[in-house]
């Protein structure tokens, strides 16, 4: 062997401020620091890992200290400052390890040695990385050194977690902010890397090392090695896929092609051939949720900012983002973020999945009714029972169509959404079995509303799979109900919830005024009813609209102002009162010579 091999992360360490890739706007304000001679005593830079603070603190002690910089504003790299650099062994710059030497000798060592000049260059530079893990002591002990610290010190100081330096130490610095480095930048430096190697590097995988790495070219360039040594000097994509053992691309543009179509039995094979590579299902759930989000940015103009992505795959997700509406990927991300909060406390996770699955791909082509709600139990009848109303018994009673309606729900299945017949049984009760029908018809109950057959734009979007898992029909509730009507759905819910004493009590005395046709007022006697009314009300709304079928319903809780209020007296004021009222008692206090004050 001729050489030693070297890491890519060291070897192609940055050596010059141009060379440093992903913080250009940083490097030309040091730059311009340095040409102008503007130099502070004390620098911050922070940021997330590998993103080049230590490297461009190195670069930024070369160049300062270099005996013939160039026009460039960079150093030359071949005078006697810049080569002791290179080395290890310039006197002029001295490196601290926060993390292992974070205590008050350690930092005492370093403010003696503030006291030596510079034998060679101007400058001193004292680099202190991982700042954030010295000890409460130890920040004591260097905050008067980092103050007023001689001409020739310039400190510079890196963190990865700026939160945790205490504010005497920020205010004594110039704070530089590090950026994460795009997905694109990285890829362009991993290809210049695979070039000077000799490999022949397709930019799809190192896409998915750069995607990997989160920004942190440290990280991808270790990971380019790992992957690079496995391929044999070719790297390709399904090489970088199988050996970092990530998720491809293409099972999530597959998934959302089969969401669209509706194909849940599509959706489960692959969900199953996932889990036979060995991936994790809520791997898988989190990998996709982050695949639908990636859509919704890619789905408007604006947002493409925020879509962190290699270019070839950027395309792709703006001309999948086409092909759904906007309110699906909410309400994808929606079933998906309930997914994954449920997964660790669900005993069955991959059916779980698997039912996460189905809704997404249901979104588009909900069920029909009684089943399109998934989340509320249906009420099945029994064979045996006689048939109850329907939609063609609704249909008996006279109503006046409009004029625009479709002539039955069969001349267009697809243009059309029929509406449940009102007359289920969460609010009128089902006759006896043995009744007859046609009894029914002169039950004092009031009149149902018959199923209508209303025609459906062409571009809406509804999605019915359950209140609480994707978004609700443009169109509310907005049904009339009598005021028996809403006196039997509130003694209803008062049965519900009998352990509320205070609201319970409130509730059986009070008598609901209707205000307006939508609004009732209810009177209390006190102030603690007013308040369980308060506390109650979103839930006792939710359960008055669900059953009265009408989301316009409101209720507003009053004290009665009829009611007297009780004050508490003080006692000064209780016995100025008791001696007004009682004159004997007035006479005795004056007796026993005692004045009211």
């Amino acid at each position: 062997m001729s050489d030693k091999y070297i890491v890519s992360a060291r070897k192609y360490r940055p050596a010059t401020f141009r060379s440093v890739v992903g913080q250009q706007n940083l490097t030309s304000t040091l730059k311009g620091a340095i040409a102008s001679g503007r130099l502070a005593h004390a620098y911050l830079f922070c940021g997330p890992r590998g993103v080049g603070k230590t490297s461009c603190a190195r670069i930024f002690a070369r160049t300062i200290n270099c005996l013939s910089p160039t026009p460039e504003g960079e150093a030359c790299g071949q005078c006697e400052s810049c080569r002791a650099i290179d080395r290890g062994n310039s006197f002029n710059l001295m490196e601290l390890d926060a993390a292992s030497n974070n205590s008050v000798d350690d930092i005492r060592a370093v403010t003696e040695q503030v006291n030596i000049p510079p034998q060679v260059g101007r400058y001193r530079v004292f680099i202190i990385d991982e700042v954030h893990m010295l000890s409460s002591q130890a920040f004591n002990a260097f905050l008067k050194t980092l103050e007023e610290p001689p001409s020739y010190v310039i400190f510079i100081l890196a963190t990865t977690e700026k939160h945790k330096v205490i504010p005497t130490i920020l205010s004594r610095c110039q704070i530089y902010d590090f950026k994460r480095i795009t997905i694109n930048d990285m890829v362009d430096h991993l290809a210049y890397v695979a070039s000077e190697e000799g490999i022949e590097a397709d930019r799809r995988a190192l896409g998915v090392i750069a995607r990997k790495a989160d920004g942190a070219m440290r990280d991808a360039l270790s990971i380019f090695d790992q992957v690079a040594t496995s391929s044999g000097g070719k790297l390709t994509y399904e090489a970088a896929v199988e050996n970092l053992n990530v998720l491809d691309y293409d099972y999530f543009f597959r998934l959302i092609d089969t969401f669209a179509r509706g194909g849940a039995p599509e959706a489960l094979l692959l969900y199953k051939e996932i889990r036979d590579r060995g991936f994790d299902s809520l791997f898988f759930v989190n990998s996709l949720a982050q695949h639908v989000r990636d859509l919704m940015v890619a789905a408007d103009a604006r947002t493409l900012p925020l879509l962190e992505m290699p270019d070839d795959v950027g395309e792709r997700l703006v001309a999948q983002a086409r092909t759904l509406p906007l309110q699906w990927y909410y309400a994808a991300m929606r079933l998906l973020n309930e997914c994954d909060l449920n997964y660790r406390t669900s005993s069955n996770k991959q059916l779980l999945v698997e039912l996460t699955l189905i809704r997404l791909c249901q979104l588009l082509s909900p069920a029909q009714p009684p089943f399109d709600a998934p989340d509320r139990p249906v009420a099945l009848r029994n064979p045996s029972e006689p048939p109850r109303a329907t939609a063609s018994s609704a249909a008996a009673t006279p109503v006046s169509a409009p004029k625009d309606s479709a002539p039955a729900p069969s001349a267009a299945p697809i243009a059309t959404q029929p509406q449940p017949a009102p007359a289920a049984s969460a609010r009128v009760a089902p006759a006896p079995a043995s009744a007859p029908v046609a009894a029914s018809q002169t039950a004092p109950a009031p009149q149902p509303r018959p199923a209508s057959v209303r025609p459906r734009p062409l571009h809406s979007f509804q999605m019915n799979a359950g209140a609480d898992t994707t978004v609700s029909s443009l169109e509310r509730k907005k049904e009339a109900f009598t005021d028996a009507q809403f006196i039997a759905a509130w003694n209803e819910y008062i049965a519900s919830v009998p352990d509320q004493k205070i609201l319970v009590s409130a509730m059986r005395n009070a008598s609901p005024t209707r205000r307006d046709n939508l609004e009732f007022d209810v009177l209390v006697d006190h102030p603690a009813q007013q308040q369980a009314f308060e506390l109650a009300m979103p839930k006792l709304l939710r359960f008055l609209r669900e059953r009265l079928r009408n989301d316009f319903l409101t209720v507003k809780a009053m004290i009665n102002p009829e009611k007297e209020v009780v004050r508490q007296l003080s006692p000064q004021d209780f016995l100025r009162k008791a001696v007004t009222e009682n004159a004997a008692l007035g006479e005795f206090l004056k007796e026993i010579e005692i004045e009211l004050c």
